[in-house]
């Protein structure tokens, strides 16, 4: 495959964006399974953010392309061969991953409207209505996006230049793949989708890991990917879970209890399967000096914002303080890693607990520098559950950088989650 033709041509109708309802990660069909059965009739908005505000999107990325892509998502339905696979694939050890009923409701969704607005250089891109419904658009959406600004930094760039890009781009990562060949040990998994080029060039980048680390390698949290190219699919849960959680708690005792209440939901839905911690949605430290005593026997812990190593040290020390070895634990990096961060990190804790890396947008969107004027850079756009029947949420993070929501609110989280001194962090991706 010419992924430099491809662009050049910019056929629409043989590359659209999105291509596939499976065309997202594998966390957001688990917690939509999740939130399917614990929370059907919750309803909420998520938005559209972009933490870099320099990057004016509705100056670089034309409004009627954006809606031609955003509708073509909404006639997307999931192909029989698509829902063979999640029927009756092997997760995790697990067939049948995704109980019938779910399957049904799965298999009937077309994504429901969106809102789209222009204001002041950027896009309002917003969803609202039932939690599980709505919560499919966020990966789309930024995938929509990030492609469309691509296209856009691209436009004037002929076909000769589109391959020597590509070629370039292509060297990039497979010269970082063959530093990732020096580790030992590693466990390493593309999580790029979300802020990726582009669809064609995430799977070039999956089939370069395939083929470059070998067992090293786990598998991509894109599950059309992981369909394609018949490896894991790979994905747990995010914060998005413990946020709508916390804005439906009635009193501070419930908010306080919530992120906890997500957990027992997703242990009762899971049967002992996918038992990774996310602490970091209201802080680490707090969250972990609370936690019930049944949380210390799960199989490991996500470090997503804060200092990573500093993350992995507060996770040790607590599996030490409950007795057990965090040698037999695992923790996974996936907050803005390159081999840098990742070669440094795997040294540090060697030999102290399992470690695993999410790598994602310096993966499948690393083209620094090979376009003039800073066209690609990655930058930092996210979408976000902003309110549940109603209410604001809240995200504080570990990272004060990445907090988000209403200034009261924040406070009141602050408080009840006992949130002291916090360093700032840039946020790149």
């Amino acid at each position: 495959m010419d992924i430099a033709k491809r662009v050049y041509d910019h056929q629409w109708k043989i590359d659209p964006i999105i291509r596939s309802l499976i065309d997202t990660d594998f966390y957001k069909l688990l917690m939509a399974q999740s939130v399917f059965r614990n929370r059907p009739d919750t309803r909420v908005e998520f938005s559209l953010i972009n933490r870099t505000k320099r990057i004016r999107l509705a100056e670089l990325i034309d409004e009627g392309e954006l809606r031609e892509q955003l509708d073509h998502v909404r006639s997307l339905s999931l192909s029989r061969g698509e829902s063979t696979w999640l029927r009756g694939n092997m997760f995790y050890g697990k067939r049948a991953m995704f109980r019938p009923d779910f399957m049904a409701w799965f298999e009937g969704l077309r994504l429901p409207p969106y809102h789209l607005e222009r204001r002041d250089g950027q896009y309002e891109l917003s969803f609202e209505g039932t939690w599980h419904e709505v919560m499919m658009w966020e990966i789309p959406a930024l995938a929509i996006i990030m492609e469309l600004r691509s296209r856009a930094a691209l436009a004037h760039m002929g076909r000769f230049e589109l391959q020597v890009l590509y070629a370039r781009a292509l060297t990039r990562v497979w010269e970082k793949i063959e530093r990732l060949r020096r580790i030992e040990p590693l466990s390493v998994a593309d999580f790029g989708t979300r802020r990726r080029h582009g669809f064609l060039w995430q799977d070039r980048c999956v089939q370069a890991m395939i083929e470059g680390l070998g067992t090293k390698f786990t598998g991509t949290s894109n599950c059309l990917i992981a369909m394609k190219r018949e490896v894991e699919a790979i994905g747990t849960n995010a914060h998005e879970l413990p946020m709508v959680y916390a804005a439906l708690a009635d009193n501070d005792t419930e908010l306080a209890h919530a992120p906890y209440k997500v957990l027992a939901d997703w242990q009762e839905e899971h049967e002992g399967n996918l038992l990774i911690i996310l602490p970091d949605t209201y802080g680490t430290k707090g969250f972990l000096d609370n936690a019930p005593d049944w949380l210390v026997n799960w199989t490991g812990m996500r470090i997503d914002s804060g200092d990573p190593a500093t993350g992995a040290e507060t996770a040790i020390r607590w599996w030490q303080d409950k007795g057990q070895d965090p040698r037999h634990k695992l923790v996974i990096f996936s907050d803005g890693l390159d081999v840098d961060k990742i070669e440094e990190l795997s040294q540090q804790f060697k030999g102290r607990v399992k470690v695993g890396f999410g790598w994602g947008t310096l993966l499948t969107n690393d083209f620094r520098g090979l376009v003039p004027d800073a066209g690609l850079e990655p930058f930092s756009l996210v979408c976000k559950a902003v309110s549940a029947d109603g209410k604001p949420t809240v995200k504080l993070s570990d990272n004060p950088n990445k907090a988000m929501g209403p200034k009261d609110e924040i406070a009141r989280y602050k408080r009840v989650f006992d949130l002291g001194a916090q360093e700032s962090l840039d946020v790149l991706v």
